[in-house]
């Protein structure tokens, strides 16, 4: 492949660039030696990875490798190539922090659940590897094994929960065979709502997955019962599974800011309507996260408009520093309408390796970048990257989905209005979704030029989500080709305002109690209702919580918010204490109540001095019923005692 040394060594001015043409091989002596030397090494190469790291042995400093070939040197346009493979190379030094990781454990108890002697033959294959129990649904004729080596029972599951290492299943129509069972089995009498616990599910019923996203959930595997070659995949993988795992723990949450609810009224649950896997529920006044059943799409993160849950392969503001490295080296290095395409590993790594081996490769402005899932990139990246001076922003997905990718859908809808509004042209965000890689190459191609901002924002910011999207959108706007002040947004977008009916409204600040950012605000001092939109994501929860329901959320970006001062939604005359002259509620409000109560209850009958209470402030209110002597119950007949449950009991006791 064709190296533009030149190219890179633009792009990559802080670094000492080496370029040789068998390093692996004839060249090892070269490597050997960069691996005594202090300081981090970068090797533009994976291939022979184990090679290289046998060689480095125990170095002192860090030594990663990137992928220049595929991605960039096999291209028909390789010779076009240096300002990405420089922009790779950059991309690539960027630190990752590490993440956690939760453990697994498998004793491998397996449940094969199946329908015919299928399930039957997947046994006797795990026989001698795990500890196996056939369960037949519904079952035709089941030939008796002449040795009994695993139980095999009929019932149908009824409910299934958990993950490796903790099914557990509740099942009906149970029954165990009887055991002098001729030419078929014969089964005793059923019973219903049994729970069975096992390590590994097997499903070959055919039928009905047990769990959404059943791909994802870890120990639960399952095969077409007609297919031998899956399910003889199924059960190679599932003999595997016996001992301890340790599986990344893909998201961080905060319950402090989870914005779900206040006081059992439900605000945002855009984390709870995208997850797959069903790993979050809610937990009180915010949602859980179960990072066993996670399987890290990473929409959660995505959509979180608080922060609340943060992605971990890599952190939000790591993912950002990556596109900065990327996009500004490939510009110094003398690129020009950069194409950025995100994808996984699993899927988009290969069809881009296969596209380099067998078809024309990537083309040269396009800079793949490789995340753990696509799902995972929020509104902040696609915002960051055109702010950087990316002219397009593709996401490689397959033909059909493992799972849901509505997240991203929305992600990619606001992020086009908000391009569209500050005038970027064409289709700067869109999907490439297939299994071809001629497919993906062709649509690659058809990408034309596209213009990109004249002079790309540089900036480097750390935090979470929501101050990394306010920040990477004020840049945007500054360098965007056609700055507006206000772009409406669909509907989900974490970024709006609200529309207060003012008449409507009593100045009960219910609202400002659950605003979980400080949005709405009061003032100690008066009946005052303030709004401030830089704060507001839109979480709904003013809307729910309103007692008069005179609260509409309104999706948009204001550029102007994070200047501007609080809005004054609504003020009013303050009611003062009739007594001690210290401001206590709304008059207006005070003034119904005593129009409400005077000569209209028992307790404040017209012209009684009974009425300055209500005109006064809680301490006020205190001395002066003291001071009267005031007792709210005088002159009222006396009632019935209250009921116990022994009254109730002696009451049923006597009818019985």
């Amino acid at each position: 492949m064709h190296l533009d040394t030149a190219a890179v060594k633009r792009g990559c001015r802080k670094s000492e660039i080496a370029e040789f043409r068998q390093l692996c091989r004839a060249e090892l002596d070269h490597f050997r030696s960069a691996a005594r030397a202090e300081g981090s090494l970068l090797v533009g190469c994976t291939q022979e990875a184990p090679l290289f790291r046998r060689e480095a042995g125990e170095r002192a400093g860090k030594i990663d490798f990137v992928n220049l070939r595929e991605t960039a040197g096999w291209s028909v346009e390789g010779a076009k190539a240096g300002p990405k493979m420089a922009a790779l190379l950059a991309a690539a030094s960027e630190a990752e922090p590490a993440y956690p990781f939760v453990a697994l454990k498998s004793d491998g108890v397996v449940l094969i659940y199946g329908r015919d002697d299928v399930a039957v033959e997947a046994g006797q294959l795990l026989a001698d590897h795990l500890d196996v129990t056939v369960m037949i649904t519904k079952p035709a004729q089941i030939t008796p094994p002449a040795t009994t080596s695993f139980p095999i029972v009929k019932g149908t599951i009824r409910n299934a929960k958990g993950y490796l290492g903790t099914f557990e299943l509740t099942v009906d129509d149970y029954a165990a065979p009887d055991p002098s069972s001729r030419d078929s089995l014969v089964f005793e009498a059923s019973r219903n709502g049994l729970t069975s616990r096992c390590d590994l599910v097997l499903d070959l019923s055919g039928g009905t997955p047990l769990f959404p996203a059943y791909d994802l959930r870890d120990g639960y595997l399952r095969a077409d019962p007609r297919d031998p070659t899956a399910m003889l995949r199924a059960v190679l993988k599932a003999r595997d599974l016996v001992g301890n795992f340790d599986k990344p723990k893909y998201v961080n949450f905060t319950a402090s800011l989870c914005a779900h609810s206040r006081s059992k009224l439900t605000g945002c649950h855009r984390c709870l309507d995208l997850c797959p896997t069903s790993a979050i529920t809610p937990h009180g006044d915010h949602v859980k996260i179960d990072a066993e059943i996670c399987a890290g799409c990473g929409q959660c993160a995505a959509a979180c408009p608080t922060g609340a849950a943060t992605y971990a392969l890599p952190p939000g503001d790591t993912l950002l520093h990556k596109l900065r490295a990327m996009l500004l080296t490939y510009r110094e290095a003398g690129g020009a309408n950069a194409v950025v395409l995100f994808h996984d590993s699993r899927h988009g790594s290969a069809l881009i390796d296969a596209l380099a081996r067998h078809g024309d490769g990537l083309p040269a402005t396009v800079l793949p970048f490789a995340v753990n899932e696509v799902t995972q990139v929020g509104l902040e990246a696609i915002v960051a990257a055109f702010a950087y001076g990316a002219a397009g922003v593709r996401f490689l997905l397959r033909a059909k989905p493992l799972h849901d990718v509505t997240g991203l859908s929305q992600t990619i809808a606001t992020a086009d209005a908000i391009l569209s509004g500050l005038g970027f042209l064409g289709c700067p965000v869109a999907t490439v979704e297939t299994e071809d890689p001629d497919a993906l190459g062709e649509t690659l191609k058809r990408i034309g030029p596209a213009p990109a901002v004249e002079r790309p924002a540089t900036f480097k910011t750390v935090g979470k989500r929501p101050d990394l999207l306010r920040f990477a959108l004020s840049e945007l706007h500054r360098v965007a080709p056609g700055p507006v002040d206000v772009i409406a947004l669909p509907e989900g977008a974490p970024l709006g305002t609200i529309s207060v009916n003012i008449e409507g409204c009593t100045l009960c600040l219910s609202c400002v109690s659950v605003c979980p950012t400080g949005a709405l605000r009061d003032d100690p001092e008066r009946p005052v209702l303030k709004f401030v939109e830089d704060a507001c994501v839109q979480c709904g929860l003013c809307q729910s919580t309103c007692p008069e329901k005179v609260i509409t959320l309104k999706p948009q970006i204001d550029f102007r918010a994070a200047r501007a001062a609080a809005q004054i939604i609504k003020e009013e005359e303050p009611a003062f204490c009739i007594r001690c002259n210290k401001p206590f509620g709304v008059k207006s409000t005070i003034d119904k109540i005593a129009a409400k109560l005077e000569g209209r209850h028992w307790m404040y009958p017209t012209g009684d001095k009974r009425m300055d209470v209500v005109r006064m402030c809680a301490d006020c209110r205190v001395i002066a019923m003291s001071e009267q002597q005031f007792d709210p119950f005088k002159d009222i007949p006396a009632r019935a005692p209250p009921r116990t449950t022994d009254d109730y009991l002696r009451r049923r006791e006597n009818k019985d």
